[in-house]
């Protein structure tokens, strides 16, 4: 019964603890940062194996089983509290799940007597590290512009292909799977006038990207700025309609591209780039994500361009 009390009462601190550091980083610091994505995960796998290890015997097991269940509430507890959804969830799970592991492991270890560190210089080491974190992501907003190229080749003239470039008509709804979990698909394309200076309107499943003309040397090249641009994805969550933070300015698609090439007489690459920021760390991670939905994208949006001018 002691045991259980001792395991409940951590849990819910370690619980505490955590949404209290994520409000200050989110609500306060506007981070999406290390604190949430590395720093919180680590406590919530660090401190019940710890906590409770140091006043009863607790196995490697039962370690993993305590750290990995505190992240499990934790995450129903951001779905019931309307604070995220479960695509964003779903996409922070790899990183939340291997720093838990790496942390119940290590608090394990401590709690257990296997390195010198004692409960009064540990919970100072904890407390240190959590103040530089949050220090660090409120003064390293680092914002690299990222490119992103797709490429195609397409059976049909140069210019056949620039007329599709600049407009496209309605795409077919989309069977890839990721546009069925809320990330916005393109629609079509619109523009407003001829050469530089005029508007293209890429209409997406969300809203439409507004991108004034920047280079138009036509049949090669048609460069433009992103002006507006929709939220990036539709977050869905069970239990309530949420607008988390993250959907407000921290993906920012920022100009692109199409460059078409004459191969031969019928044949013509096209390339689509797009160059846009993520303000979310650890950014080697989520440019996995980001890079990767933006190559769908362009493959559902160069694939129409390729099938409409070789029809």
């Amino acid at each position: 019964m002691i045991f259980n009390k001792i395991r409940l009462l951590t849990v819910l601190g370690t619980l505490a603890l955590s949404f209290l550091m994520g409000f200050i980083s989110i609500e306060f610091l506007g981070d999406y940062g290390w604190t949430v994505f590395i720093l919180i995960p680590f406590l919530i796998g660090f401190i019940p194996p710890y906590a409770v290890g140091l006043r009863d015997r607790i196995s490697k097991k039962g370690s993993y089983a305590l750290s990995f269940g505190t992240l499990g509430i934790a995450c129903v507890c951001l779905l019931l509290f309307a604070i995220e959804g479960i695509i964003c969830i779903a996409m922070a799970s790899p990183i939340l799940g291997l720093v838990t592991w790496l942390s119940s492991y290590l608090g394990y270890r401590v709690s257990t007597g296997t390195n010198q560190l004692t409960p009064n210089n540990t919970t100072a080491l904890l407390a240190f590290c959590s103040l530089a974190f949050m220090g660090f992501d409120y003064a390293s907003k680092v914002e690299n512009t990222i490119p992103v190229k797709t490429r195609v080749i397409v059976n049909a003239s140069i210019e056949k292909v620039w007329e599709n470039v600049v407009t496209f008509n309605e795409i077919p709804e989309p069977i890839d799977w990721i546009f069925k979990t809320g990330i916005p698909y393109p629609v079509n394309a619109t523009i407003e006038g001829t050469g530089v200076g005029s508007v293209r309107y890429c209409n997406f499943s969300t809203g439409s990207f507004i991108e004034p003309i920047t280079t138009w040397q036509e049949p090669t090249l048609l460069q433009f700025d992103v002006k507006e641009q929709p939220i990036p994805m539709n977050e869905w969550n069970p239990f309530w309609e949420i607008h988390p933070p993250h959907l407000d300015g921290y993906f920012q698609s920022h100009r692109g591209q199409f460059k078409l090439t004459e191969m031969s007489r019928g044949k013509t690459e096209l390339e689509g780039t797009t160059w846009y920021t993520v303000n979310i760390q650890p950014e080697f991670y989520w440019t996995i994500w980001s890079d990767f939905i933006i190559h769908r994208i362009h493959k559902r949006v160069l694939n129409h361009i390729k099938d409409t001018s070789e029809k």
